[in-house]
């Protein structure tokens, strides 16, 4: 009977579902690609290929050399296509020169430069696109 009582008398504890304290039901996660422009026409949408901070050797590179190297970069990761990408059959009878997730080469003051977190982005137009590539390190990346 005691034990009954203490049960009855004690507040109950309530624990918040499924819900995070603190959180506003309005707010919604979003992905950090849905942040990025979406290219449109015939552009396409490229991350500049970024160096390692340690190089072959061991030696270790300065924030601001890693920094020249990416803007002078002239290698990238095609991130999203415009709809109308290579859709010209009189100008690319062979078909797409690149696709997304391709490593690709282009000129070195090419496209718009587009600041994110973290670095850079490049708009390019379908034909500024030079030549695909399998792997960006083994193009010697100079400033």
């Amino acid at each position: 009977m005691k034990t009954e009582m203490l049960l009855k008398s004690r507040p109950k504890i309530t624990l918040p579902k499924s819900d995070l304290v603190g959180l506003n039901k309005s707010k919604q996660i979003t992905k950090e690609s849905t942040k990025l422009p979406q290219p449109t026409g015939w552009r396409i949408l490229v991350l500049p290929f970024k160096m390692g901070e340690k190089t072959k050797g061991g030696i270790l590179m300065g924030h601001e050399t890693l920094e020249k190297q990416q803007v002078a970069s002239q290698c990238g990761n095609v991130l999203a296509m415009g709809p109308d990408c290579y859709r010209d059959k009189s100008r690319y009878k062979q078909g797409p020169w690149c696709k997304v997730g391709d490593w690709v080469m282009f000129a070195r003051y090419a496209g718009s430069r587009i600041k994110i977190e973290g670095g850079e982005v490049r708009l390019l137009n379908d034909d500024e696109i030079l030549a695909t590539i399998k792997n960006p390190e083994d193009i010697l990346h100079e400033y």
